[in-house]
């Protein structure tokens, strides 16, 4: 058959070749030695998986610690399966994650000099590589419908063969010119297959970044490259794309491994070079004592909208995937507690080969120290935008006065012991509604009797000024312990025969904390009770007497 006659009566309208595009429209980029280039190329089908923030943060690392590049490609040739606004929602959730990228798609457009980055604007580039496979005799048109696709596999179950479109059972593999005019002419749908160049038993080999040596058979099947649509299938665009736009390092999901041998196979046709690969495992989730994957249907932390509404800071969620992709970070960040995520020495080779588990209670840990080490206006600041969609009550009350709120938040917070009672901001109401009198519910009471914690009260605002500090603040409360027969030091307590003193001063001070704040645990009491006001404490002071 004349191939180069096929291939124009194929593709009459594909001007621009192949070689064109490999060598003047996408020239080699110029990058430092070792440089890699990766790519995060989800497809708009359903929501963002964490799993794919987990493998996007991969691709960045590996790209910025080498002083390479990181594109976002949008693979949509599914628009049978593709979601409305799937694109936004990708979008939207790696940037609520801090993934930066240096070139691809944008929710302002697209950036980067190897596009487009959106597969379904590519379509006559990828005719023009499936043009030049026809010219060398290994790409052809597939006229077969799904009742002889049907067929063909009964064929194969009953011969007990491979099953696929290959050998014998590749029906159109053979067809001659004029009947793929005829059929053409006819109108008939047909799809383009490669020309498969591996043989029944065949072997290949390759290095897999994480997971090393892999040997598996090489491909026979006639796989589709081009749909009836004249769209790629992912095995034809992903060989297309990864080579024009340089990718030095696919690092994908390990659910492709078993498609390299096609992959390598279209790169060794098509006469390109092919990318390095890294396959991550997936994440995991401990179910009943066993591990299995994170499920979109039954887990709600599967979706990276979990963690914005939850209200985890993309520092938290992002330091917490670090330990999961390298088992040496957690070790570096304790030696390294100030410094930031991306100086860590990121390496592929330090990745686990069997899927890492996902600890939601390791998250809350993980993002209670990240948070304290945040100043009080960034959590203020961050809590209140979240609050704004998510907790309008909260809102209201801490966006009407933006200094109380970044009062609320500075308590306690710097110095080498924090306190961790955020982890979310979703934390945020449990944590500071005692400062409303619109959001405050009594919590907790203490064990001491009515009459105990009457008196101890009541001499404490005969004591109370809202101007002391600390010390004299403390000492306030130790001037009235001995009349109520408390012991004014811990120790003495703990020293004296038993039935000595009814209580400690810490023990009156908690009292105070109870009534003011309603809670048994806060962050120091002098400091809350000087932002929250003399008037509002003796007020909540008062009401907590009348109730016992």
């Amino acid at each position: 058959m004349d191939n180069k006659k096929l291939a124009e009566f194929l593709f009459p309208h594909i001007k621009t070749t192949a070689r064109q595009y490999r060598e003047e429209i996408y020239p080699k980029r110029e990058l430092p030695e070792g440089a890699m280039v990766t790519r995060f190329a989800p497809s708009p089908t359903g929501f963002l998986h964490i799993g794919g923030v987990f493998t996007s943060l991969v691709n960045e690392r590996c790209a910025h610690k080498s002083g390479g590049v990181l594109m976002l490609r949008i693979e949509d040739t599914d628009k049978k399966r593709e979601q409305e606004n799937g694109i936004d929602a990708i979008l939207t959730g790696l940037e609520n994650f801090g993934i930066h990228f240096d070139e691809g798609v944008t929710a302002q457009g697209e950036h980067g000099a190897y596009g487009p980055y959106t597969q379904s604007q590519r379509a006559e580039i990828y005719q023009a590589f499936c043009k030049e496979l026809v010219e060398k005799g290994l790409a052809y048109p597939c006229f077969c419908t799904e009742e002889e696709l049907a067929d063909i596999r009964k064929r194969q179950e009953a011969d007990k063969a491979m099953p696929g479109y290959h050998g014998q059972y590749a029906r159109c593999r053979d067809l001659t010119f004029e009947q793929i005019e005829e059929n053409i002419k006819a109108g008939k749908s047909y799809v383009m297959r490669l020309r498969s160049p591996g043989k029944p038993g065949g072997r290949i080999k390759y290095k897999d970044a994480i997971k090393g040596q892999i040997e598996m058979d090489e491909n026979i099947a006639d796989v589709v490259l081009l749909k009836s649509d004249g769209i790629p299938t992912y095995h034809f665009a992903h060989a297309v794309d990864d080579s024009l736009m340089g990718t030095t390092h696919v690092i994908r999901g390990d659910e492709w491994v078993s498609s390299v041998n096609i992959h390598l196979q279209l790169f060794q046709a098509l006469g390109l070079k092919p990318p390095k690969y890294a396959h991550v495992a997936p994440v995991m989730k401990e179910e009943d004592g066993s591990k299995r994957k994170l499920s979109k249907r039954k887990d709600p932390e599967a979706a990276v909208s979990y963690f914005t509404e939850e209200g985890y800071p993309k520092e938290s969620v992002l330091e917490y995937l670090m330990t999961l992709a390298n088992s040496t970070y957690e070790d570096w960040r304790r030696a390294n507690k100030e410094m930031d995520m991306n100086e860590y020495p990121f390496r592929l080779d330090k990745m686990g080969q069997s899927g890492a588990l996902f600890d939601l209670k390791k998250l809350h840990s993980v993002s209670a120290e990240v948070i304290s080490r945040f100043d009080a206006k960034r959590v203020a600041d961050d809590i209140i935008g979240w609050a704004e969609k998510y907790d309008k009550e909260l809102y209201d009350c801490l966006s009407s006065d933006g200094d109380y709120a970044e009062g609320i938040f500075s308590i306690d917070r710097g110095g080498k012991k924090p306190r961790k009672d955020i982890a979310k901001w979703s934390d945020a109401r449990g944590y500071c509604s005692y400062f409303f009198d619109s959001l405050f519910v009594r919590e907790e009471s203490l064990e001491f009797d009515a009459e105990t914690q009457k008196a101890a009260l009541e001499k404490y605002l005969e004591v109370y000024d809202p101007n002391d500090d600390r010390d004299a603040w403390f000492d306030r409360m130790k001037s009235i312990c001995p009349s109520l027969g408390f012991a004014s030091e811990v120790k003495e307590f703990k020293a004296a025969e038993p039935g000595t003193y009814k209580g400690h001063v810490g023990d009156i001070s908690s009292m105070v904390r109870v009534a003011v704040t309603g809670r048994k645990n806060t962050p120091d009491l002098c400091s809350v009770m000087a932002l929250m006001g003399e008037d509002r404490c003796r007020a909540r002071i008062k009401e907590y007497i009348k109730n016992l």
